[in-house]
């Protein structure tokens, strides 16, 4: 089934005078709306939080009153606590100035003074400023095809309950509902401030997505219609892009301007953060370094490339081999199981893989040169089951003038693709509540 998509983009940005102090916070952070706001002069605006009463709190937003008071809160949100002093100087900000901004923003109850001072030297302890990241929840959701899962976060992504159920039907409709079923449990017993989906496929940033092979979707509306039924704000991209910014906010890639995630699994993701920014384009979510050629004498994949990253890396690929190899089914925990046990053929099936995987990080690190490579997803095992194979597939194709390859994995389950979804969602939220005085 088409859809025809009827969603506006929420995104917008406030123009800044060249050369003002305003502008000076352009150092300060890039944001997933597909441009580069700061380096062109424009500030992404405008946030909310609520107050902090948690118990019976007004849904207040999160409103700084300018955009210098936005440029500090998200500093905040992303880095804190941060002393005063500290966030003057990442942002490059007059002490007056600060003061004015961090006395408005506590009186808002957007931020708060943290319970512990830090000392430093013989002077006065420095009281950090927070955000109370319990003030705010959010709902990550990660479709597969045949199971909705679904995560409750706080404003830092920290996730808080977890659900999967199956999915009853793959028909747009009923997917729907199904995730309004889920928002609806979480909102008995949390107010909910915006929802996040992410999906393997092509996702607009309004929302469409145009291409799901998993779900065999084209052009659903996806966002528009979870909002119409559950009225919250509503945001949907693809998984991997959720999981690199998810890495980008609060994960392995926070204070790194240059970084990239891989993910393996059913299928093998790239995502590359350059300058602070998502690198992202009309062909994102198509998957294409799933054949990039890593072994000339590797099996085939399903297209009958021999040796590239979907018939060597992928969680389907290995399995099928150690299960033709040992003549009976194996599944994806008995394969690692198995090779750090030493079974010779499927220690030497996923020496081979993780080899491969190797060669492909160095081909990030060659092509990129980013200052980390973060490999999650739930065919993360690979790497550290055999992560001898891996460092030798590095070197392999890695110059040994150039630096270290700096690698980091993350935890495998379901959860972190949620908190991905709602990395999107708090993203989302922050990023379009355009409330600010002029």
């Amino acid at each position: 089934m088409r859809w025809r998509p009827q969603r506006r983009n929420v995104f917008a940005s406030l123009q800044v005078s060249p050369g003002s102090e305003r502008s000076r916070v352009d150092r300060w952070r890039y944001f997933t709306t597909g441009k580069n706001y700061a380096s062109s002069g424009n500030i992404s605006a405008a946030i909310t939080v609520s107050s902090f009463m948690i118990e019976e709190r007004a849904p207040m937003g999160w409103q700084p009153t300018d955009e210098l008071a936005q440029a500090v809160a998200l500093e905040v949100l992303l880095h804190g606590p941060l002393g005063r002093s500290e966030i003057a100087r990442r942002l490059d900000l007059a002490p007056a100035t600060l003061t004015r901004i961090s006395t408005e923003l506590i009186r808002s109850g957007l931020l708060v003074e943290a319970p512990q001072a830090a000392r430093r030297g013989t002077g006065r302890p420095s009281i950090p400023l927070d955000v109370v990241p319990e003030a705010h929840h959010f709902i990550g959701v990660k479709l597969s095809g045949d199971t909705v899962m679904c995560a409750v976060t706080d404003l830092r992504a920290d996730v808080l309950e977890y659900r999967e159920v199956p999915l009853v039907s793959r028909d747009p409709e009923d997917v729907v509902a199904q995730i309004d079923g889920l928002i609806r449990d979480a909102r008995a017993m949390r107010t909910i401030d915006a929802v996040g989906i992410g999906l393997g496929g092509v996702v607009t940033r309004d929302g469409v997505v145009r291409s799901a092979p998993f779900l065999d979707w084209t052009d659903v509306p996806l966002a528009g219609l979870v909002e119409e039924h559950s009225a919250l704000p509503t945001f949907a991209a693809n998984d991997l892009t959720a999981f690199t910014e998810a890495q980008h906010w609060f994960g392995l890639g926070t204070g790194h301007a240059n970084f990239a995630t891989l993910t393996l699994g059913v299928g093998i993701g790239y995502g590359c953060i350059a300058n602070g920014r998502l690198l992202a384009n009309a062909d994102s979510g198509v998957g294409l370094v799933g054949h990039w050629p890593l072994d000339p004498l590797g099996p085939p994949c399903t297209r009958g490339h021999r040796g590239c990253a979907e018939a060597m890396l992928t969680i389907p690929a290995i399995e099928r081999d150690v299960s033709t190899a040992l003549g009976r089914p194996v599944s994806w925990a008995e394969v690692l199981d198995l090779a750090i046990a030493g079974d010779p053929a499927a220690d030497r099936i996923v020496a081979a893989s993780a080899r491969a995987l190797g060669r492909l990080v160095a081909a990030v690190a060659n092509l990129t040169a980013p200052d980390l490579i973060v490999l999650g997803g739930e065919g993360v095992g690979l790497a550290s089951a055999a992560f001898d194979a891996v460092q030798a597939g590095i070197e392999e194709h890695r110059d040994p003038r150039a630096s270290e390859v700096r690698v980091e994995l993350t935890a495998g389950e379901n959860e972190s693709w949620c908190r991905g979804a709602a990395v999107i969602a708090i993203q989302g939220y922050v990023l379009s509540r355009q409330r600010l005085v002029r």
